[in-house]
């Protein structure tokens, strides 16, 4: 009665989480793997193979077994679920006909392959839902005892039960994959179209989304016992760390190990001979088990193929070979599995932007679409290539940081130390210059316009190389992405690292997410509120696992009770708030696809970034010329900021490049201002009003404007006092339409004559 009493508050959560699991027509429990659970135990499992069936009432078995107890014995049988006892019984070898074999026991190497009959009181003590909920935390323990001294146990062993249903679904991983990757796809192309705050949101909300998904799979590769639900629920998100099984990127990644002087592992290989222990929450005390890992210590550190754990006789998994084992991978062949990945994904993004880029212009040549469609991506398509691949680096980073710093401490072969190295410090030398970059820009901006948004948003090659870094926080944010690589780079070091110590993991996860949380919370750097919200929300969810992951630990020295119901509860937690992140991620990207203009559906970020990116391509001719060299941004200006070009250098520094002096011909001057006096109106009525570029009202017209862009005629005449150049004499309507026609002659003269400014170093000259 005490059991049914605990499964009947839980029936209706588990039977609502048995729908994840595919259903089955057979009922069974079955474990695949004896370990252990006292300290100089007479029997060891080389291969433990059980199976129960409730509706024949048979148990069949399969078991190698190395014995040294001798005489006649009892066992005692006791099965637990969620930490607490649902079954005790206790069988003697020389009563029950189907265990004579055990009567007495031997010394030696014990073969047991065997079909047991149970009764029906012992099957209908079993609760039914023990057979339809996912991931079942359940295990069996047998203690050995001498029936001459029943008090003596001679040997302990346990074994994890399972249902055969889990929550760890390919159809989740697909699904998960498939939304973030739409949302990707909608923001860039929302970005062509000119839905600049349109893709801004959506490309925030997916890459949070994304990082949230590699935040799941990382508890799963922590070297923490974890209940079965919560290995299964996160190994869904394995795909977005790139540990994908593939059959023949397998064998290439076996090759290539073997060729450059490695030993791969043959653990899947043996299966069919080898007990593998999945190593997860123990019902024996956590003093006892530290102690047991304290003795093997040694072995632990040694490489995957060392990891046989003489005192149980099985193979131990944890941590990454966990997850590696799990989704059928050698753990040798896990760091180029999720190399290879990450390769292969940079490439096809290579390959669609390439292909969209040769179709856009197709279609245009065919009249298919407008000539004005993706019109700054068709004429800057490399530039914003470069953007792809920084933001591709980016998303990739945890990824690739948690796998090479793990591939040290293995060495599988030396080919791969190199890749490991390579691809490291490539990736962060990569990160850290851009995001150098970012800073010497903002600084620059606040300096010259006292407004870090300026620059970053209002030039074009700022903004297409580096914007994957900034564009996802408020403009005075800009620093953010420090902290968000310095979070990537430690929370990687203690996965990767520390496979040997889960609890220092569980404690250092705990400090990091703790201070990710305060950080986000206090400093709210992202866009707007909705984005504050959508992030800070990710980083308490984040923070929370990494509570249960302490418990999970055994620091508090629960009882096995409690670690079960929590493990139900992360999976209930997580599951429910990945569903509400699709969701939102999932209608803002079909806005984005369907609404004619999906940006209505955002409120204008408060930077007023939209007034900076739209004035690149919303400008007439003449207005944009005159924009630009009223704020000062000619073409000189631009090369001065060294914003154009890819000599990009790690010594662009403000200080290296001072403001001119109010002596130089540069249009700035100290501080900063425009040259065009707010009093005067832009277009005067008539012809005497001072140009506000004369020294005086009496002088002539300066000689140089190195940063104007406009066009100058009839450079006889001084007297000019259009104030915006000494081209125009007064009331001559037939100069101006000269000057209007020259510049609307064909876009090819535009193009090379009058190029925008804003346009500039994103591929349109």
């Amino acid at each position: 009665m005490k059991s049914s009493g605990f499964f009947s508050p839980l029936l209706l959560l588990l039977s609502f989480l048995s729908l994840l699991a595919p259903a089955s027509a057979i009922r069974l429990i079955e474990s695949k793997s004896l370990n252990t659970c006292q300290d100089n135990s007479s029997l060891t499992a080389r291969l433990f193979n059980v199976v129960f069936t409730p509706d024949n009432l048979t148990m069949t078995f399969d078991i190698v077994a190395v014995s040294s107890i001798q005489g006649n014995v009892t066992f005692g049988i006791e099965v637990t679920a969620y930490g607490l006892a649902i079954l005790h019984e206790t069988l003697d070898p020389c009563t029950s006909p189907d265990l004579n074999g055990l009567c007495p026991m031997v010394a030696g190497q014990l073969d047991i392959p065997s079909n047991l009959k149970l009764d029906q009181d012992t099957v209908n003590r079993i609760p039914g839902i023990a057979y339809g909920v996912p991931d079942l935390d359940a295990n069996v323990k047998v203690l050995i005892n001498s029936t001459s001294n029943p008090n003596v146990s001679l040997a302990c062993v346990e074994a994890s039960l399972s249902n055969g249903k889990t929550v760890d679904q390919k159809g989740v991983g697909w699904a998960t994959a498939v939304v973030a990757g739409l949302a990707l796809v909608a923001s860039a192309v929302t970005s062509g179209l000119g839905h600049s705050n349109t893709a801004t949101h959506v490309a925030s909300n997916a890459l949070s989304l994304f990082g949230y998904f590699q935040a799941q799979a990382i508890v799963g590769l922590t070297a923490i016992p974890l209940p079965p639900i919560v290995q299964s629920w996160t190994q869904n998100f394995d795909w977005s760390m790139g540990i994908i099984e593939v059959d023949f990127m397998q064998s290439i990644a076996t090759w290539y190990q073997k060729s450059t002087g490695g030993t791969p592992a043959t653990l899947l290989n043996t299966l069919a001979t080898t007990s593998v222990q999945v190593e997860k929450r123990s019902l024996t005390s956590m003093v006892k088990r530290t102690a047991r890992l304290m003795a093997r210590a040694p072995a632990l550190l040694k490489r995957s193929s060392d990891d046989f754990d003489s005192a149980s006789g099985t193979y131990i998994v944890k941590g990454m070979k966990r997850v590696a084992f799990r989704a059928e991978i050698e753990s040798t062949n896990l760091f180029l599995t999720g190399l290879i990945f990450f390769c292969v994904f940079i490439f096809f993004t290579i390959l669609f932007v390439a292909l969209f880029k040769a179709g856009c212009e197709f279609a245009v040549k065919r009249e298919w679409m407008r000539s004005d469609r993706f019109q700054e991506f068709r004429n800057g398509w490399l530039t914003v290539l470069k953007g792809i691949m920084f933001r591709m680096v980016l998303i990739g980073y945890p990824q690739m940081t948690i796998l090479c710093m793990w591939e040290f401490t293995q060495n599988d072969s030396p080919a791969e130390i190199i890749l490991g190295v390579f691809f490291f410090f490539g990736m962060t030398g990569t990160l850290v210059w851009a995001a150098t970059k970012v800073i010497l820009i903002a600084r620059r901006s606040v300096n010259m316009h006292n407004n870090p948004a300026y620059i970053l948003y209002s030039d074009p090659s700022a903004l297409n190389k580096w914007g994957f870094l900034y564009v996802q926080f408020r403009a005075s944010a800009y620093y953010f992405i420090v902290p968000m690589l310095l979070y990537i780079l430690i929370k990687g070091m203690f996965i990767a690292l520390a496979q040997n110590s889960g609890t220092l993991q569980a404690a250092a996860l705990v400090v990091i997410e703790a201070v990710a949380l305060v950080g986000s919370s206090v400093l709210r750097p992202w866009m707007d509120k909705p984005t504050n919200s959508f992030n800070i929300s990710i980083c308490a969810v984040n923070f929370v696992n990494a509570v249960f992951l302490l418990i999970f630990a055994g620091v508090f020295d629960q009882p096995g009770l409690v670690t079960g119901v929590v493990g139900v509860v992360f999976f209930v937690l997580n599951a429910a708030f990945s569903l509400v992140l699709l969701i939102l991620v999932l209608i803002a990207t079909i806005y984005a696809f369907i609404r004619k203009n999906p940006d209505a559906r955002y409120q204008p970020v408060a930077d007023d970034r939209a007034s900076f990116i739209k004035s690149q391509t919303q400008l007439t001719t003449e207005l944009d010329a005159l924009g630009a060299t009223a704020r000062g941004d000619g073409k000189e200006g631009f090369k001065q900021l060294d914003l154009e070009g890819d000599d990009d250098s790690w010594s662009s520094d403000p200080a290296h490049h001072p403001l001119p002096s109010s002596n130089s011909n540069s249009t700035y001057r100290d501080p900063p201002r425009s040259p065009v006096d707010p009093s005067l109106p832009l277009f005067p009525a008539g012809g005497h009003a001072p140009s506000p570029y004369r020294d005086d009202h009496s002088g002539p017209y300066p000689e140089s404007r190195p940063n104007s862009d406009i066009p100058l005629m009839n450079q006889g005449n001084r007297g000019s006092p259009s104030p915006y150049g000494r081209g125009l004499p007064n009331n001559s309507t037939s100069n101006l339409s000269a000057y209007r026609m020259q510049n609307n002659a064909s876009p090819a003269f535009r193009s090379k004559n009058n190029a925008s400014p804003w346009q500039r170093g994103a591929g349109y000259e």
